[in-house]
């Protein structure tokens, strides 16, 4: 039996989380906590990061530190994971939802403007496999109408940007706030777990604050104060260290799991050319402003009809391919509480979108002979 996906052990995790149990501080915020810290700060110049227990906890940090309110609006695309929504939908937000691009399922950023009203308070970009949405467009947009951009980067780890300047930026570093996830279908892992970034220095304080539970509790730690107290809301964001130590011995091999899972992505691509033109199959569509991360690779299908059919061909040979994401705006959460838009492009997505087997000790030509 192939599985759509394996998590990949290093080898070091159990000896770091050993480490971490020894240390005689697992609550959280300790020396591992702080070592993958330090990596993303100095690896992608991010201004800070905060780990959390999941990516929808960053994303729900993320909404409370925007001062989200009852009746603010947040735009972002319907083809995307629930968390991105619901983070924002706690705080008394409506969702606005966008329709993907013809070419890619990341939002179609030629359609947002005609989507911000006055109670428009955020964007949010979800970078969909790891692929760059137009971030210059989105940035402009946000200076023009004064909005936070949140970019949801739970799949982009390790993938880039550039803009018309020319200057390549790491996905997560170009919105004022950005969240990712590691959770184990992720190219990173730790079973769950996330991080929030932030890159607008003036959030850092009260990020720190609203992660330890609404408490000045790092600046007590630090020296910074003589007590800590409960200061603004917050909650408890911060994963333990056994999640931190597990993290590390993945970080420290970044870029050995990064070369092999593009590796695998370009062998789909290039050794399935033939067989989706001959289909009337759509490979992956990578920008020339975005890079390929690896993260995931899919297909579009010409009909729901033929994506089952795929489905079932791999499933006779045990070979496990899933399909991705229900719309939100056609969800049932949806339909209850709001007008649901016409998004035909996300539609497709919903309808014809299937994702072939990926994860890093995968033999991609079993599932080339099997297609």
């Amino acid at each position: 039996m192939i599985p759509f996906n394996k998590p990949y052990l290093t080898g070091k995790e159990i000896v770091y989380i050993e480490d971490a149990v020894k240390k005689g501080k697992i609550s959280g915020n300790g020396y591992y906590t702080q070592r993958c810290h330090d990596f993303f700060e100095k690896k992608y110049g991010f201004n800070k990061c905060l780990l959390t227990t999941s990516c929808t906890d960053a994303l729900e940090m993320a909404a409370i530190l925007i001062n989200i309110k009852e009746g603010d609006e947040v735009i972002m695309p319907s083809f995307t994971f629930v968390s991105t929504a619901n983070a924002f939908v706690l705080r008394g937000a409506k969702i606005v939802f966008a329709d993907s691009r013809s070419d890619h399922p990341g939002m179609d950023e030629e359609k947002l403007e005609a989507l911000i009203t006055a109670k428009t308070k955020a964007i949010v970009p979800v970078h969909y496999a790891g692929v760059a949405c137009d971030m210059d467009k989105i940035m402009s947009l946000a200076h023009q109408y004064n909005l936070f951009v949140i970019e949801d980067a739970a799949q982009a780890i390790d993938s880039f940007y550039t803009g018309k300047d020319g200057i390549r930026k790491p996905l997560g570093s170009i919105g004022h706030l950005a969240a990712f996830s590691f959770h184990e279908t992720k190219n990173i892992i730790s079973g769950e777990g996330g991080m929030l970034v932030i890159n607008d220095k003036s959030f850092a304080q009260r990020a720190e604050i609203i992660w330890e539970k609404g408490t000045n509790r790092s600046a007590f730690f630090r020296g910074e104060v003589d007590k800590y107290s409960w200061v603004d809301i917050g909650s408890s964001f911060l994963p333990s260290e056994i999640v931190a130590a597990f993290l590390w011995a993945q970080l420290e091999n970044i870029e050995d799991i990064q070369k092999v899972r593009i590796s695998h992505w370009e062998k789909y691509y290039n050794e399935l050319q033939d067989w989706a033109l001959k289909n009337e199959i759509t490979l992956p569509v990578v920008p020339s402003y975005a890079t390929n991360n690896g993260h995931m690779f899919y297909l579009v299908c010409k009909s729901i009809e033929q994506r089952q059919a795929i489905i079932d061909k791999l499933k006779s040979k045990d070979i496990l391919a899933v399909f991705h994401y229900i719309s939100l705006h056609s969800s049932v959460f949806n339909k209850t509480n709001n007008i649901i838009p016409e998004l035909n492009q996300s539609d497709k997505y919903s309808d014809c979108l299937l994702r072939l087997p990926f994860f890093y000790e995968l033999n991609i030509r079993e599932i080339i002979e099997a297609l």
